[in-house]
């Protein structure tokens, strides 16, 4: 069996796949970037798999290098987009906190009369 023609297609449909993760996460469609990370676990681990029964060429490395690269830079760009998501999301979390700190004070007081000067 000639490797070669086969790793092509796994490879292809891993950068396909990694193009198409980096387009929904730019686009912040966060639900549907998870379901194609599974399509691309999967992927790979058929790439893994391949890999693990037949040697692959010298040659035939050297080919799939550049497509390796674009997908490793397409995996980084997902990743810094998540980070973004994160940091998005935790700022979030720190203001709806803050938020119920400050219901939760006032909420304390609802009905007390502040007068000033400890005058009553």
């Amino acid at each position: 069996m000639n490797i070669a023609p086969h790793m092509f297609g796994i490879y292809q449909q891993l950068l396909h796949i990694s193009q198409s993760m980096t387009r929904l996460a730019s686009e912040g469609k966060w639900d549907e970037l998870i379901e194609r990370e599974v399509d691309y676990v999967s992927t790979v681990e058929k790439l893994a798999e391949t890999t693990r029964e037949i040697s692959v060429p010298a040659r035939t490395q050297e080919q799939l290098r550049p497509v390796l690269r674009h997908i490793l830079d397409n995996e980084a760009e997902v990743k810094r987009l998540l980070q973004d998501r994160m940091g998005e999301l935790s700022q979030l979390i720190g203001q709806n906190s803050r938020q119920k700190s400050v219901n939760s004070a006032y909420g304390n007081m609802s009905g007390v009369v502040l007068f000033p000067n400890g005058s009553a």
